[in-house]
């Protein structure tokens, strides 16, 4: 199957960050569609995640969750979380720019479900773009001309939000089918 011709969810979580004596936690997730090669803004879900309000935060972990601690002690927890996220990833391809931090978060919400085939947008840009200085989402959308495009269509965000990196994520696939050598590539070409 093309991966133009196909619906992925592209999603990310934001976490706590590691802390001696602490497993990191999600605290906010992000999840757009991209259907036939495009980012479809309008179908996408965020939520935060409840962290019990006196669990520590790695003070270098990117985000805004300093500000917004209050609302995380409060939000729902993860297994509810999860019935509200299952329809956006449960049964279709999944991405994420560096795909590790979902799986894993995934698999803790639901131990028994099997999700994918996943393709992992930082392992892309790595093979399309070796000689890149960064190949961090942030720095990528902007070497690569797209924060714009990601502005577009995520209004009053920034970077290490869940839903504006998961739309990040989801621009750098528009642009790889952009590129004539990617127009036609297989889903099971570049998935695991």
């Amino acid at each position: 199957m093309l991966l133009r011709e196909t619906t992925i969810a592209v999603l990310d979580f934001e976490t706590t960050g590691s802390v001696p004596g602490f497993d990191t936690e999600p605290w906010q997730v992000g999840v757009v569609l991209f259907e036939n090669g495009r980012v479809v803004s309008e179908q996408s879900f965020e939520s935060l995640i409840r962290v019990d309000a006196n669990r520590p935060f790695n003070g270098y972990a990117p985000g805004k969750h300093h500000s917004l601690r209050d609302e995380i002690a409060v939000a729902p927890p993860p297994h509810e979380v999860f019935r509200l996220l299952e329809p956006w990833v449960a049964s279709r391809p999944l991405a994420a720019h560096n795909v590790a931090t979902e799986k894993k978060f995934l698999r803790q919400m639901a131990p028994m479900h099997r999700f994918g085939p996943w393709m992992d947008t930082l392992a892309l840009a790595r093979k399309v773009y070796p000689d890149a200085g960064s190949h961090k989402l942030e720095d990528l959308m902007a070497g690569l001309d797209l924060a714009t495009r990601v502005q577009e269509l995520c209004p009053d965000r920034e970077a290490h939000d869940a839903l504006y990196d998961a739309v990040a994520a989801a621009v750098f696939l528009e642009h790889l089918l952009a590129l004539p050598e990617w127009a036609d590539a297989a889903l099971e070409m570049i998935s695991f």
